[in-house]
């Protein structure tokens, strides 16, 4: 084993040029995951500290025991506490002062005009809370609002609406309210809590703007007197508590704070990102694979000596598997060191665009050092044992070989069992996503599909390079052929090559396939739903934004111009045990305003005690018209509702429709998601939306769309969703590139003599460097071109399962321009790798290339 040892050091000395794209490609995987674990913990232990030093001043939080979560959203709504109980809360033992708590939605409006946030997390308002050390937000500039229409403002908020002490603006809540700022404040250090703003009311205020009803809070906030823990506070809290209020330490509201971060958020943005890391951790597989596979092959003389002198086959073996965990071990370290540095990059990037992550020291973990480390060993070993295996197989005859000839994309059993998988593949697809609907076995035959197109490769690569190659004859003469032939020397080094680029291609295709048809799908729901002229919406999305006002409807029916206006409330209720989002709304309007499909019953005759809901829910219910069902609200009481109506098509009515009245008795901050407007007959576009929009200045100013405008405006977060996608997957690409240069790089060593003879007779350097560079667009064409057949494969897949688990319909689209740029971007990317082994080639020496063994 020492002698082993000796000889991988020793060739690794030599020839250090030889595994500087391996020494890149795990450097890089290693180096994104290490920084995405790095960056997540270091995330969140700042939201820790953060939350930690908000609450601190709190000791208990009295607030309603139940929530109301419905599909689709993990935090629950909870029902309002009454106000008097602070009364008896401040005489239990213990307690030193205690201070409702009341929270709603509400959106400030920037010196632009336009609102500020809204784009995913909340837009919050609030009374301003006197007592320091129960308010998570401290005052840092200005005062506490001390009138009506006087708040306090956090920092980032204000900074990012442009605006400042004394100016005077406009708070959604969603009812337009003029607001003078007075005050600016900070959260738990920080000028704000991420992106969430905050806007700091008079209590009255609060209770006039944010709640259904004077005397309720969302909690009640207690601070502990000197020598009573917080549980201990809570035990004698409870007694004097009624019947579903409960009492909870400020420890554990921190701890939920956390976890609605760190559990929701953060989770889903670090797996987003170990997913990416995972595909560019794959396609290093494949470089590394194929350049040890190449460097074997190159050194079958050199093992071939070394076992006719005596060394063993688990010697042979054991030397390139040294030379692999060497490569392994120093890349992976260097990409620790990269991880850190990537983690720190991201920290300073993040407020740069407008994305403030609460500021902290970066938190470097054991298992954020050890898991990337062991990864990228284990990736690079795992990458390279074939070829050591091979390697000790050599024959000491080989030798006497001058040379080796691949035949491994010829090979009929691969060619059999590429095939059998291919076939394996659609099938199990194909009844994923038509035969019985299901995610799993949609997935499973996507897996296969991978699998078949990496053993077909090689069997692919001599078709395939031969068609795309054709042209080159008549393009590029004796050089373009030349290219061609070198890109068939070698089957199965091609694949392995381009298949590194296809998994890149695969998932950008993938994700261009699947977001335009979701675009497709949008603009399909609203075209075949909406029968409106114009929408009233705010460009918000997640939990941002505070609605539209439900009085902005009803003056806009108004207007000589408007035939129906309807605006779409949103309610949640407990519907038979189960928790449902509840569209509030005129249903004879929404009737006349979008197309439900067929309805069973009538929607006039809803009343105050009627619900419709979708076909699809009253089977899952065994509901039927005329049947009952119990609703139960947030505010605790219980109502026996008659289905009056199903009808066929919930994509932007929802599953479950009641009227205005029937939820005015349990409301509690009103507002409306989208007012639907139709003009009456011989209103010309342009006017209709103008007499809107003059009605619509008054409540914060929406935005009014045409029905395109508004289809195009609600698939806007898949843009945002297809940059990020785009911008990590360019490391894939980066790392296929890699491979693909030092592929090349290996090749023209191993042509040295060949290429020295090509100079000898008459090839100029430019030819030879064209000949180096087409051989390299070749190679990433059939990757692109495979890559793009695999990534709409997969697309269809997707969207056809997704369609198939959902009850909205989804759209299959293949949009010709991305691709087209997806596959033209790939091709110059081989141009780009060529370039460097290209110029190499051209500078040997002539005749000792031609001396070259």
């Amino acid at each position: 084993m020492n002698a082993s040892v000796r000889i991988s050091v020793s060739s690794l000395r030599a020839h250090k040029r030889r595994f500087a794209g391996t020494f890149l490609a795990v450097l890089l995987g290693v180096a994104f995951l290490a920084g995405t674990l790095v960056m997540g913990d270091t995330l969140r232990a700042s939201f820790d500290t953060m939350f930690g030093n908000a609450t601190s001043g709190t000791d208990a939080v009295v607030r309603s025991a139940g929530t109301i979560t419905t599909p689709g959203e993990s935090q629950g709504v909870r029902q309002p506490v009454d106000t008097d109980l602070v009364t008896a809360v401040e005489k239990a033992p213990g307690v030193a002062a205690a201070e409702p708590d009341i929270q709603g939605a509400g959106q400030l409006v920037g010196a632009n005009g336009k609102p500020i946030g809204g784009q995913g997390p909340p837009t919050l308002a609030g009374n301003w809370i006197d007592d320091p050390k129960l308010n998570s937000y401290q005052l840092a500039e200005g005062r506490a609002p001390s009138k009506s229409g006087e708040v306090v403002v956090n920092r980032g908020a204000a900074e990012k609406g442009d605006l400042k002490i004394g100016d005077t603006t406009t708070l959604r809540t969603p009812d337009p309210v003029k607001v003078t700022i007075v005050g600016l404040a900070t959260f738990g250090g920080e000028d704000g809590m991420a992106q969430v703003t905050y806007t700091g009311m008079t209590r009255s205020d609060a209770e006039k703007y944010l709640t259904s009803k004077p005397g309720e809070a969302a909690s009640i906030l207690v601070r502990a007197g000197p020598g009573t823990g917080q549980q201990e506070l809570v035990d004698a809290l409870t007694p004097v508590l009624p019947k579903g209020v409960e009492a909870i330490t400020g420890q554990e509201l921190a701890e939920e704070n956390t976890d609605m971060i760190s559990g929701q958020f953060l989770s889903l943005f670090t797996t987003f990102l170990l997913v990416f890391s995972g595909v560019a951790l794959l396609v290093a597989t494949f470089s590394i694979h194929n350049t040890f596979a190449i460097v074997v092959a190159q050194r079958t003389r050199e093992n071939a000596l070394l076992r006719a002198l005596g060394a063993s086959r688990r010697q042979v073996t054991a030397s390139t598997l040294v030379e692999a965990s060497v490569v392994a071990v120093v890349a992976s370290a260097a990409g620790l060191a990269g991880g850190i540095g990537i983690a720190a990059g991201l920290q300073a990037l993040f407020p740069a665009i407008g994305f403030p992550f609460p500021e902290g020291d970066l938190v470097i973990s054991g298992l954020s050092m050890i898991l990337p480390l062991a990864v990228g060993i284990v990736v690079c070993l795992g990458s390279a044992l074939l070829p050591a295996v091979r390697a000790g197989r050599t024959a000491p005859l080989a030798a006497l070989r001058e040379t080796a000839v691949d035949q491994s994309g010829a090979s009929r059993t691969r060619a059999v069992v590429g095939t059998g998988l291919a076939a394996l593949a659609v099938a199990v697809t194909l009844t994923g996503v038509i035969v019985s609907p299901s995610l799993w076995l949609a997935g499973s035959g996507a897996i296969l599909a991978l699998a078949a197109f990496v053993v077909l490769g090689p069997v692919a690569s001599t078709t395939a390079v031969r068609v795309l190659g054709s042209p080159l004859d008549k393009l590029r003469g004796v050089t373009g052929g030349l290219a061609r032939r070198n890109a068939l020397r070698s089957p199965k080094r091609t694949a392995a090559t381009a298949s590194a680029l296809m998994i890149g291609v695969a998932v950008v295709s993938l994700f261009t396939v699947f977001g335009a048809s979701l675009k497709a799908t949008m603009d399909q729901t609203v075209s075949r739903s909406f029968a409106g002229d114009v929408a009233v919406s705010t460009p918000s999305f997640g939990a941002g934004g505070s609605g539209l006002s439900p009085r902005l409807a009803p003056a806009i029916a108004e207007r000589p111009e408007v035939d129906t206006a309807v605006g779409l409330g949103r309610g949640v209720a407990e519907v038979d045990g189960k928790g449902r989002a509840l569209t509030v709304t005129d249903p004879v309007a929404l009737e006349r305003t979008f197309d439900l499909g067929d309805v069973r019953g009538s929607m006039r005759d809803l009343g105050d005690d009627g619900i419709a809901i979708t076909e699809n829910e009253a089977d899952k219910q065994g509901l039927r018209t005329g049947d009952t069902a119990q609703l139960a609200f947030t505010d605790g009481k219980k109502q026996t509702f008659t289905v009056r109506a199903v009808y066929g098509r919930s994509e932007l009515a929802g599953d479950y429709v009641i009227t205005r009245d029937a939820w005015a008795p349990h409301r509690t901050q009103d507002s409306d998601t989208l007012v639907a407007v139709t003009f009456k007959d011989g209103v010309s576009a342009a006017d209709g939306k103008a007499a809107v929009e003059n009605v619509a200045t008054a409540y914060g100013n929406p935005e009014v769309q045409t029905r395109g405008e508004y289809a195009q405006s609600s698939a806007g977060g898949i843009d945002m969703m297809l940059t990020l996608v785009y911008a990590l997957l360019a490391l894939a690409v980066l790392i296929a590139l890699l491979g693909i240069a030092n592929t090349l790089t290996l090749a023209v060593h191993e042509r040295t003599r060949e290429l020295g003879l090509l100079r000898a007779v008459g090839q100029t350097r430019a030819q030879l460097r064209a000949m180096v560079r087409w051989e390299s667009v070749l190679v990433a064409a059939f990757g692109t071109v495979g890559g793009l057949a695999l990534g709409g494969f997969l697309g269809w897949v997707l969207v056809k399962a997704s369609d198939g688990a959902s009850d909205s319909a989804f759209a299959f689209a293949m949009p010709p321009f991305q691709l087209t740029v997806v596959a033209l971007v790939g091709v110059a990317a081989g141009a780009l790798a060529g370039l460097r082994p290209a110029r190499r080639a051209a500078r040997l020496d002539v005749l000792r290339a031609i001396a070259t063994e």
